[in-house]
């Protein structure tokens, strides 16, 4: 009875602080009730269960795909002698594990948003491969304190400079697409101040939607905005207005777009399934604005005027706007610097080898996509091996520059017209690209990833 009276006295004095937030934090700490110097192999089964939700959680967080996240979680559960079996969501996963004796425990853990973080993936599956080439002989606390070191990364670049890092991506996006010089300073300074803004309102956790919704309306009208201003200085035509698309391009969901078919080709459909709605609503959004804005200024999207560059100036050109395309959207993703320009540097290639194929031979677009998806993924391949980086931080940023996100603007544009012959003709014409796109990634790890062709 006294041992109980002081266990009671003890929960009493015991201060909680519960979190106000909707999706409620979780106190890892208070999940322990072995001291930080006891080896993890020797902890209880729950608290070695949740070492393994912990690390999957925050693996999932960085916006990796399902079949990594599991990937980490079984390599944990095996250093700690246990087996693990998880289903896994774009924000949510629940999952088992049971120990030698038969015993199990099951926990369910969400995040209240997603998002994508390169430089916390890279730390997170470093901190995997350590933790195995050990054998798990940590003990409790060294593994807190190193969750909690990478937990509390912030990111490394301010607003303006992830705002500068769209400028730059837009502006080789709309080169690449067609525009001229006065689209892609147009588009540099509207994509710079959309993403600024959006990326203040991330800061202030405001909902997907509205962030995404306002930093296009943001990077239309400063397109507007700085059009004007040349155009009072510069005669330009008004043509050059339709490379206000280029400005919005900065919100294309390419992490959840291309992990969602390789969580499909894995069958981890739950995962695939999500994350395609996912970057379907986001898209939906964003054209959607666009095309409101497009309305209210009086603006409809046509073919860019002819740059009527020599092919080899043309190839350079793009490769270097390919470059600076993808190091611009690794930067969004919170690369460290030499993981972009790595990035950069595969993506120069295997874009302006799809464009090339497409612009001087009879590939169809949507081909051409899968052999530069499957070029970038083979790259990825190589350079993981040698610098070991994470192949989807590498990859993904490469092969986002390939995304249709102008066909997809279009097709929205005319569906708002009620145009259903031209929506659907540019709609099928983005699926196309965005189905080929996964499919040559896929093809590229099935060559070169041995533990990703089999199906066990």
């Amino acid at each position: 009875m006294n041992k109980n009276k002081e266990d009671n006295i003890t929960n009493q004095n015991r201060k909680y602080t519960l979190s106000h937030h909707h999706h409620m934090r979780i106190r890892w700490q208070e999940f322990y009730t072995s001291d930080n110097i006891t080896p993890a192999r020797d902890a209880t089964l729950a608290e070695k269960s949740i070492m393994v939700g912990h690390i999957g959680v925050m693996l999932l967080s960085c916006g990796t795909g399902a079949w990594r996240v599991r990937a980490a979680m079984n390599t944990i559960a095996r250093s700690l002698d246990m087996t693990c079996s998880a289903d896994i969501g774009l924000v949510s996963l629940e999952y088992t594990c049971v120990d030698r004796d038969g015993h199990s425990y099951t926990q369910a853990l969400s995040l209240p948003s997603t998002g994508v973080n390169t430089a916390k993936l890279n730390k997170m599956e470093a901190f995997v491969q350590e933790f195995e080439k050990d054998k798990g002989n940590w003990t409790i606390g060294q593994i807190h304190n190193r969750l909690d070191e990478i937990s509390k990364m912030k990111s490394q670049f301010k607003p303006w400079q992830v705002g500068l890092s769209a400028g730059l991506a837009c502006g080789g996006f709309i080169f690449l697409l067609g525009g001229g010089i006065i689209e892609v300073i147009c588009a540099f300074f509207g994509a710079a101040a959309g993403n600024y803004v959006r990326r203040k309102m991330i800061d202030r956790h405001l909902t997907i939607l509205a962030n995404t919704a306002i930093g296009v309306a943001v990077a239309c009208c400063v397109y507007f905005l700085v059009f004007t201003l040349l155009h009072m200085f510069v005669e330009i035509s008004p043509r050059r207005l339709d490379g206000y698309i280029g400005a919005m391009l900065f919100v294309i969901p390419g992490f959840p777009f291309i992990t969602s078919g390789l969580d499909m080709s894995k069958l981890d459909m739950r995962s695939g399934l999500e994350r395609m709605a996912y970057a379907i609503m986001i898209i939906v959004v964003a054209t959607a604005v666009g095309w409101v804005v497009a309305l209210c200024l009086g603006l409809h999207p046509q073919d860019f005027l002819p740059l009527n560059l020599d092919p080899v100036t043309l190839t350079l050109l793009r490769l270097l706007a390919s470059f600076c395309g993808v190091f611009g959207f690794s930067i969004m993703f919170n690369s460290i610097p030499k993981m972009a320009a790595v990035a950069g540097l595969i993506g120069a290639v295997a874009n302006t080898t799809r464009l090339s194929l497409t612009d001087w031979t009879s590939v169809p677009p949507a081909a051409a996509a899968f052999i530069g998806a499957f070029i970038a993924g083979m790259l990825a391949s190589i350079v993981r091996r040698k610098v070991g980086y994470p192949r989807i931080g590498i990859t993904v940023p490469s092969i986002v520059i390939m995304v249709p996100g102008l066909y997809m603007y279009r097709a929205m544009f005319n569906f708002g017209l009620v145009s259903l012959n031209a929506g659907a003709l540019w709609a099928v014409k983005a699926v196309m690209i965005v189905l080929c796109l996964p499919l040559g990634l896929i093809a590229a790890r099935i060559i070169t990833d041995k533990k990703w062709r089999h199906a066990g």
